[in-house]
């Protein structure tokens, strides 16, 4: 599934129908507290900062569009995913962040049918202007479905959802399309949508400041930040990007590899006792010395905080952010630095663990990464083989907080590659001159391996990460 702007994607000419959910039950007082990551996230919004900085997701599903069947849809999903009936406020005066949720089954959808067909170009501009304005840290709903239904009104209808980044990663995003498709089949056909259950995120961040209390580990997270921000400050990307402006910025979006070569890079991985992503690091750095010259390749990856089976599938902010470090000498083999990425996550992942807004805290300077990485096993996501055939899309909006961003994502199509960065002529250089080197060597690496079967290839959640916006 490829991650890019609304604007990439191809939205068809048709009527749109906004789903906008009303609560019907009582908003009751929660003393749940919010996860760190989400009451930064308030704080920052609320300061100026991180306006409009939603995640979404696109996607088609047979038609004709049956209306109350899909009203009836989204009351079910919006009841498995208890962080969409929950609401947090921050006061700006006194700090104090307070939450309401509304129970099971307390959520109706308002339907506002546009009831005319509209350009593609009209479309897009009323879905940015409704993804903008609805999905918000701090508003309740924070998200906001639409459908878009083509003028034939037998063909596929396309499904849109967006949702403020508090309240959803780049993994969630991934689950969406195969969620919603099921329960409407269900709602159709009576087919069981069999999915499995989910904890709440509302849960998860009463458990994270429970957990706090391990000062061994914090201290450990504490050092492996320090060491990372001692020679000037966290990572920069290896070239030139020249000046970033407030709201300048560009994107690419480009597969590398395709599904036989990407086993076949796996195997070069296995052969060398790493995983993918260790391999693609150790190849990441090795282009940083190639074009930059660079002695250590210094990046800050995203990694899951899904530690629990009952996470696996929910709807959440489960990131946190792991500062690595891969030396790099005359041996720039891909065994080498394949080993010495590995090294570096497994000395260092244990830092992710701590939120990273504590970490700052703590530190008494903003954790502001600006060249992050970031990796997605997505293959064993329900039917994600289906995804070109429902021409589904993750969305980023337009706001971004890094210089430059890259999202690797290794999916049943092969490995997909989409980039955030300054949008001027020497960023815009540089970037291009580094996925160019990039796609050179991994494609030099599985020469030779094409027929070789990968040993690492079972389905699990590490490495998982937010794609996105911060």
């Amino acid at each position: 599934m490829e991650f890019t702007e609304l604007a990439d994607y191809a939205i068809p000419s048709g009527s749109l129908v906004e789903w906008l959910p009303c609560a019907t039950g009582q908003w009751t007082p929660d003393p749940r507290p919010a996860s760190y990551i989400h009451e930064a996230h308030l704080q920052r919004s609320s300061a100026g900062a991180g306006g409009q900085s939603w995640l979404g997701t696109a996607f088609e599903i047979p038609g004709p569009l049956d209306l109350e069947a899909f009203r009836i849809t989204l009351q079910q999903w919006i009841d498995r995913h208890e962080v969409l009936r929950s609401h947090t406020s921050l006061d700006t005066e006194s700090g104090e962040i307070t939450r309401h949720t509304v129970p099971v089954s307390g959520i109706d959808i308002g339907v506002v049918d546009h009831g005319y067909n509209s350009p593609s170009q009209v479309n897009f501009e009323h879905l940015h202007r409704l993804f903008d304005e609805f999905a918000s840290p701090h508003s309740w709903p924070s998200y906001v479905f639409a459908t878009l239904t083509p003028r034939t009104d037998d063909g596929p209808f396309t499904v849109f959802f967006a949702a403020d980044h508090s309240i959803i990663d780049g993994f969630s995003i991934v689950l969406i399309a195969h969620e919603i498709a099921s329960l409407y089949r269900e709602n159709l056909t009576g087919q069981p949508a069999n999915l499995f259950p989910v904890g709440s995120y509302v849960d998860f961040g009463a458990q994270e400041r429970q957990q706090m209390a391990d000062q061994d580990a914090e201290d450990a997270a504490l050092d492996v930040w320090r060491e990372a921000m001692e020679d000037g400050g966290l990572p920069q990307f290896p070239l030139p990007i020249g000046d970033r402006g407030p709201e300048s910025q560009n994107g690419l979006s480009t597969w590398l590899l395709d599904t036989d070569q990407s086993k076949a890079f796996s195997a070069k991985c296995a052969a060398s006792g790493v995983g993918y992503f260790a391999g693609l690091l150790g190849r990441l750095a090795a282009v940083g010395h190639d074009v930059a010259g660079v002695d250590h390749f210094r990046v800050v990856t995203p990694i899951h905080t899904r530690t629990a089976q009952e996470w696996a599938g929910a709807l959440g902010w489960f990131v946190g952010l792991c500062p690595l470090d891969i030396p790099i000498d005359s041996d720039r083999s891909f065994d080498t630095l394949a080993e010495r990425a590995a090294t570096s996550m497994s000395m260092r992942k244990p830092a992710a663990a701590i939120p990273f807004d504590r970490i700052g805290e703590k530190l008494g300077t903003p954790i502001r990464p600006r060249f992050v990485v970031s990796y997605m096993d997505v293959r064993f996501v329900p039917e994600a083989a289906q995804w070109p055939e429902w021409k589904a899309r993750a969305l980023r909006s337009k706001a971004y907080t890094h210089d430059v961003y890259l999202w690797i994502n290794r999916t049943p199509q092969g490995l997909n590659l989409a980039v955030r960065y300054p949008n001027n002529d020497t960023a815009n250089s540089s970037v291009h001159r580094y996925v160019a080197a990039f796609r050179r060597a991994i494609e030099e690496t599985v020469v030779g391996n094409e027929e070789k079967n990968p040993t690492n290839d079972a389905p699990g959640y590490s490495s998982v990460a937010l794609q996105t916006v911060s």
